[in-house]
C-alpha cells in the first residue's frame, strides 16, 4: 500500500506537481474538432488550468488562458476573427500564441498590445482530435498512433467526464482478474436484474459461463506495459498471453481508450474507435470535422437510492462504477494488495521511475521527436489474431441480439449500431459473424 504522500505525489496533476510535470510531458487530447463545429469557442480544464480552446475564421485553433488579462472576462464569449479571438469586453484581440494584436481604445501609437499576452498552449489536429502540449518547449511530435492515421476505416468517438481521478481509472487496466467478476459474474447479474437472463433464478452464478484466470503477467516495451494472461482451457501459445494487451504509457489503453486528468478528482475519457473495412470496401470519405461523437452515461442511483442498472450492462459502465465508487481520490493507505495487483505495483512504480527522468530534466518514455520514426507506431494486440478475450465462442458475457452485446461503449457507437442494423442477422451468432465481416469485432480489457 502507498502513504498519503505517496498517493497525493501520484494523483496531483496541478503545475508544479511531480506528476502534473509528467503528464505535461506528453501531449493530451482535449476535444473532438467537431465540438468546434456549431461553436468556436470550447471550455477546456485540463491539469488543473482552466482555458479557452478556440478555432478563428481562418481555421486556426488557438488554447489560451480562460481570463482576458484586461479586466478578465472569460475568453469563452470570445468573437472569432479572421486571425485570432477577441475578447467581448472591450475589443483586445489576440492570436493563437496568446500575443495580443488590437488594444481598439488605446490611441493608434501605442505600443502597449506589443507587451501583453495571454499565457497559450501549442494545439494540434490529429485524427479529428485536438491535441494540446502544456509542457516546456522544444516540445515533442504528437505521436502517431496507427488508430489516428490508419486509412480506409471509419472513426467514431465516445466521452464522459468522470468524477474520479485519473490514476483509479489507469490501475483497472493493469488489474487482469477484475474482469472474472466485473465483467461476468457481476455483468451477469446485471442481465439478471434487468431481466434479460434466463428466468431459472441466480442467473448470475450459474449460468454466466465464467472462465478464470490461471496466470497473468506484465513485462515493459518501449511504449509501456503488456498485460497477459492465460485463461481456463488456454495456454502460453494463446494470443492473449504471446501478444498481450498493451497499456500505453501514461494514460492509454490499448490506443482506443484515453483517460485525460483534467484535474485531481475529475477526469476526460475518450473512447476512440477504429472501424475496419470489409476486404476490398473503401470506406465513405470522413472528414476529421465530421468523425460522429457520442456521450457514454455515467452509473448512478434514482431518487430512491437504488442503482440504475440499465447503464450496467456494459463493460464500461461497469468499469465507471468501480472506479467512481471509490471516491474521487481513491484512499489507497488503506488498500490491502495481493499478488494478483502486480501490475498495479509495476505501473506505480514506472510512474516514479519517469517522474524522476522528467525532474533530471530528460525526456520521459513515448517521446517522438524524430518524424521518420513517427509516420505509422503501430503495437501488436492479442485482438489482430482475432482472439480477444470477448470472442470467444464459449465468452464470458451473454451477447443480445442485434450484435452489439456487453462489450465496452461501442454499444452507443452510432457505427457500430448502424452496422449492428445492417447486418440483419436473426441470431446473436449470426450477427456477430457478419459484423465480423466488417471487423467489428468486440474489444478485449
Amino acid at each position: 500500500m502507498l502513504t498519503k504522500e505517496q498517493n497525493q505525489m501520484l494523483t496531483e496533476v496541478g503545475p508544479g506537481t511531480p506528476m502534473g510535470e509528467l503528464m505535461r510531458r506528453y501531449w493530451q487530447p482535449i476535444a473532438a474538432l467537431s465540438q468546434l463545429k456549431e461553436n468556436p469557442t470550447k471550455a477546456v480544464r485540463l491539469l488543473g488550468e482552466d482555458l479557452v480552446l478556440f478555432r478563428d475564421r481562418s481555421g486556426t485553433l488557438g488554447l489560451i488562458q480562460e481570463s482576458c488579462p484586461h479586466r478578465r472576462v472569460n475568453l469563452l464569449y470570445g468573437i472569432p476573427e479572421e486571425h485570432g479571438l477577441r475578447c467581448p469586453y472591450h475589443g483586445w484581440l489576440f492570436d493563437e500564441t496568446g500575443q495580443c494584436l488590437e488594444m481598439p481604445a488605446e490611441a493608434p501609437d501605442s505600443t502597449f498590445k506589443d507587451r501583453v499576452t495571454a499565457k497559450s498552449y501549442p494545439v494540434e489536429e490529429l485524427g479529428g482530435m485536438v491535441w494540446a502540449w502544456l509542457g516546456p518547449e522544444p516540445r515533442p511530435l504528437v505521436p502517431h498512433w496507427e488508430a489516428f492515421v490508419k486509412d480506409n476505416v471509419q472513426r467514431d468517438i465516445g466521452w464522459a467526464v468522470l468524477p474520479c481521478n485519473w490514476l483509479q481509472i489507469m490501475e483497472n487496466s493493469l488489474d487482469p482478474v477484475h474482469v472474472e467478476h466485473l465483467h461476468q459474474v457481476f455483468s451477469n447479474y446485471v442481465i439478471e436484474r434487468l431481466g434479460k437472463g434466463e428466468q431459472e433464478g441466480r442467473y448470475w452464478r450459474n449460468k454466466g459461463n465464467v472462465r478464470r484466470h490461471t496466470k497473468i503477467g506484465f513485462d515493459v516495451f518501449e511504449y509501456g506495459i503488456i498485460k497477459r494472461r492465460v485463461l481456463e482451457g488456454d495456454d502460453e501459445t494463446s494470443p492473449l498471453w504471446r501478444v498481450g494487451h498493451p497499456i500505453v504509457f501514461p494514460n492509454i489503453l490499448r490506443l482506443d481508450q484515453i483517460r485525460v486528468p483534467i484535474d485531481d478528482t475529475h477526469t476526460l475519457y475518450w473512447w476512440y474507435n477504429v472501424h475496419e473495412m470489409p476486404a476490398g470496401e473503401t470506406a465513405p470519405e470522413q472528414a476529421p470535422e465530421e468523425i460522429p461523437l457520442y456521450e457514454v452515461p455515467l452509473p448512478g442511483v434514482d431518487e430512491r437510492g437504488l442503482p440504475i442498472w440499465e447503464v450496467l450492462d456494459n463493460n464500461s459502465g461497469q468499469d465507471n462504477m468501480a472506479w467512481m465508487s471509490q471516491g474521487p481520490v481513491s484512499t489507497r493507505w488503506l488498500e490491502r494488495l495481493g499478488e494478483s495487483d502486480k501490475g498495479i505495483i509495476l505501473y506505480r512504480r514506472l510512474l516514479r521511475e519517469q517522474m524522476r527522468i522528467v525532474e533530471d530534466g530528460g525526456d520521459p518514455m513515448n517521446t517522438f521527436r524524430d518524424p521518420a520514426s513517427n509516420i505509422c507506431n503501430r503495437i501488436p494486440t492479442e485482438r489482430q489474431e482475432g482472439t480477444g478475450y470477448r470472442e470467444r465462442g464459449d465468452g464470458a458475457i451473454p451477447r443480445r441480439t442485434g450484435g452489439v452485446g456487453t462489450g465496452r461503449a461501442v454499444k452507443y457507437s452510432p457505427i457500430a449500431q448502424e452496422r449492428a442494423k445492417n447486418a440483419g442477422a436473426a441470431t446473436p451468432e449470426e450477427t456477430k459473424t457478419k459484423l465480423a465481416g466488417y471487423g467489428q469485432v468486440q474489444p478485449g480489457k
